[in-house]
């Protein structure tokens, strides 16, 4: 399936390894842990906030990954790791519905997002950024970070030393070291706060002893709700986004241009989209391509897919260690709020970064109204019962930002009260939104 590239050893100046290319089985394997332990930061942090068991998204996470592989012919470099985007509709679902609940929201935002890939496969994706300039992508993606605020406030409350000392180490590793290390400083943070729990006697390690060393996670079923729609539909389309920029920026990296791989993006789509729906019928939490492991490929050169299988199977077989399993479940509430202080407003921020990267005029009245009335609603987690279905700030807000942009701009259009730029313009036309922000920090 792949070809030595070279000796197998050695990447000359200016070569990369693409991704039907191999090293050498010995560096490849090593290449695939380097992608483990990037992405396993973030990817333990969402079943810890939510509560699911750590080694059942594990195990859905590498075979989501081999799903991916698969179904896009081993032509784009991935890991599926865990979504924040589910976060907050996850919280929402489990408190109306249990676990359960939230299962059946995360299989529904799946079949979505599949459903999208085959639509964007058969037509192109062109209207996905007309359908979501960068003005309503930027507002989407922070009013979800900014709605989680208060959860992450519950559980820095509950030790806040220990948050306090998290969210510090965090912040000093970014600065303090360079490279992988330096991309691992979500990791690194929490296992500071870790230890700084264990010295203050708020972690308790008897799970730890009474797990055993093999066994099978613990699968669940899902339920669905029609009163969970609402949640997790908004989630679909933060994730074509940032699935879309994921292929973008690969392509770019491997020396092509960022429409190399356009080609591929229904089979990306589609096998997220496939592998959310898998990890949602069995109790793991959604998947998102992981821009982690792009930071690997980058200081790397070595974009082989191969790599990424081997990755995949590391993390099922981790999965099938209940100990491991269990001592990340250990990690105490004040390490989960200070990592969660961070996760949380970075996801933010991301939204405000894909309004800067795209030069997102401000003083033009309708972006400036898209944004405020967005951001309100999903920061103030408006909520609207229709019968059996529930909208909160998350989908309410996201709800408004399409509204908003959408019949202002039809209106304009007829008016021509407020002067639109040209490079707007040019963007609506073409249906050009270039780089998505990320969700997975």
């Amino acid at each position: 399936m792949w070809t030595v590239h070279g000796d197998g050893r050695r990447i000359t100046p200016g070569e990369v390894v693409g991704p039907r290319e191999r090293l050498a089985w010995v560096p490849t394997i090593g290449i695939g842990m380097q992608h483990v332990v990037a992405m396993f930061g973030a990817t333990f942090l969402v079943p810890l906030i939510t509560g699911f068991p750590p080694s059942t998204t594990l195990l859905f996470s590498g075979l989501g990954t081999v799903l991916f592989l698969l179904v896009t012919q081993n032509q784009v470099p991935s890991y599926l790791g865990s979504s924040f985007a589910f976060l907050a509709p996850i919280a929402a679902a489990q408190a109306e519905h249990g676990p359960a609940g939230a299962l059946g929201g995360v299989v529904i935002a799946g079949v979505g997002l599949a459903l999208v890939g085959v639509l964007v496969q058969l037509v192109g994706h062109g209207w996905i950024a007309r359908l979501m300039p960068p003005t309503v992508t930027g507002a989407i993606v922070a009013l979800i970070g900014l709605n989680l605020a208060p959860a992450a406030w519950g559980n820095v409350e509950q030790a806040p030393v220990t948050a306090l000392a998290t969210l510090a180490a965090i912040l000093l590793c970014t600065v303090l070291f360079r490279g992988l290390l330096g991309r691992l400083s979500i990791l690194l943070g929490v296992l500071v706060g870790y230890a700084v729990a264990l010295a203050r006697g708020e972690v308790d390690l008897a799970v730890v002893g009474e797990a055993g060393w093999l066994g099978a996670p613990p699968l669940m079923a899902p339920e669905f709700h029609l009163g969970v729609v609402g949640l997790f539909v908004p989630v679909v389309l933060v994730l074509v986004a940032e699935n879309i920029g994921h292929v973008k920026s690969v392509a770019q990296m491997t020396g092509e241009s960022a429409d190399a791989l356009d080609h591929m993006l229904g089979r990306t789509l589609l096998s997220d989209g496939l592998a959310t729906t898998l990890a949602g019928a069995g109790g793991g939490s959604g998947t998102t391509t992981y821009a982690e492991n792009i930071g690997v490929m980058a200081a790397t050169r070595v974009y082989s897919t191969a790599a990424y299988w081997v990755a995949a199977l590391t993390a099922v077989a981790l999965a099938f260690l209940p100990k491991f399993g269990a001592l990340i479940q250990t990690v105490p509430a004040g390490v989960l709020g200070g990592a969660a202080t961070v996760l949380y407003g970075m996801i933010g921020v991301l939204g405000v970064r894909i309004w800067v990267e795209h030069r997102v005029d401000f003083g033009n009245p309708i972006n400036l109204s898209t944004a405020a009335v967005a951001l309100v609603v999903g920061i103030a987690n408006y909520t609207w019962d229709a019968g059996a279905l529930s909208f909160e700030g998350i989908a309410l807000g996201t709800g408004a930002a399409l509204l908003v942009y959408h019949g202002m701009s039809a209106i304009n259009r007829r008016t021509g009260a407020v002067e639109v730029a040209p490079v707007e313009r040019d963007r609506s036309r073409s249906g050009s939104s270039g780089r998505a922000g990320r969700l997975d920090p």
